[in-house]
């Protein structure tokens, strides 16, 4: 077998897997937002592959709709882990908007390249800067709330993707600017499509290992809020419950997992498993928010409290700053914190 035709093989065997693990994400998860950006990443990194190929020209119409959606790649990466390692059902528009300034750039700079404009010098390397960026926030957005993180198939899979997909970023990039900036062989590139296979099929292995129905998170509509606090037969539940009711832990911003669980004189490892499979919680940000959003409910259903700023109230109840704050309220009620007291005071007869 020659290498042309080994090269070929694997980047064949890496759009089959992208493809079957697009179609499971789709038959079992489509209702999830992160699950269909999962789907559009893949459809990015298998056009990615097929350019590598060789298939298609760059100035043909499928080669300009296959250069958009490879490059298009490091945005739907960050926003994939931005929604599925955070758990959340809507996207900001101000990701929107940087994710598509990229893609736009990208547009911009295949069109240069193929017209040899000299746009291509500003477009080129604000592509790079753009795509070590994603790269580089996605990974972040892995890394950052893996102690959190209840789930344990994900928790698992985010230092195996922070390996892979900061490794692979890297080759990319050093191989693309080789090629095009220095002259290398153009089978460079086309290793690198190839070696996608093996990051590929680690990433589906994983993923298909996982038997947890909930991996990519229950449907949740807009305005659906947080599971609440409840109570449960079970003795460490109760004792969890009871702690968070007298002492309020969850008004220390600082707080973690293990050190709740060093308060309650218990394992770790026990408590996240009661966390997530007890009470109904994919996070530990996600259980704390149940009870600080409780708290502020409350506060701003209370008429003596109508003239307490709505910062103060948050800040009282554990949120470290109005951003996170409004998040987590919009999508635990589907209405500004503003909106809800007004409500709130207007039922109870005050105005």
């Amino acid at each position: 077998m020659s290498l042309h035709e080994f090269l070929m093989m694997t980047c064949g065997a890496t759009l089959a897997l992208l493809a079957l693990w697009s179609w499971l994400l789709w038959r079992d998860h489509r209702a999830m937002l992160a699950a269909r950006i999962g789907i559009a990443m893949n459809f990015g990194i298998a056009s990615y592959v097929y350019q590598t190929t060789g298939w298609t020209e760059r100035a043909s119409v499928d080669g300009i709709v296959l250069g958009l959606l490879a490059r298009s790649t490091p945005a739907l990466f960050w926003l994939f882990a931005r929604t599925w390692f955070n758990d959340r059902t809507r996207l900001a528009r101000t990701d929107l908007v940087i994710a598509g300034l990229f893609i736009a750039n990208a547009l911009a700079m295949h069109f240069a390249f193929n017209a040899g404009s000299a746009l291509f010098w500003v477009a080129g390397p604000l592509f790079r800067i753009g795509m070590f960026g994603f790269a580089g926030a996605g990974l972040w957005e892995a890394w950052r709330g893996r102690e959190g993180d209840l789930i344990e198939p994900r928790r698992r899979l985010r230092l195996a993707l922070i390996g892979v997909v900061g490794l692979y970023v890297l080759g990319i990039a050093v191989a693309e600017m080789a090629v095009y900036n220095a002259n290398a062989p153009y089978l460079i590139i086309s290793m690198i499509g190839a070696s996608t296979a093996l990051a590929t099929f680690g990433v589906c292995a994983a993923m298909f290992a996982s038997r947890r129905a909930d991996l990519f998170g229950q449907r949740a509509l807009r305005g659906d809020p947080l599971p609440l606090p409840q109570q449960a037969d079970d003795p460490l539940a109760a004792q969890l419950l009871a702690l968070m009711e007298r002492d309020k832990p969850h008004r220390d911003e600082r707080l973690t997992i293990a050190m709740l669980a060093s308060r309650m004189g218990e394992q770790e490892y026990r408590l996240r498993r009661l966390i997530n499979r007890s009470l109904g919680y994919r996070n530990f940000a996600q259980f704390l928010n149940s009870w600080r959003l409780d708290e502020v409910r409350t506060a701003l259903a209370d008429p003596a409290q109508r003239e307490v700023p709505i910062l103060t109230i948050a800040l009282d109840a554990g949120f470290g700053s109005l951003g996170p704050f409004n998040r987590a309220f919009r999508e635990a009620e589907g209405k500004t914190p503003s909106e809800y007291r007004e409500a709130a005071l207007a039922d109870s007869g005050i105005g």
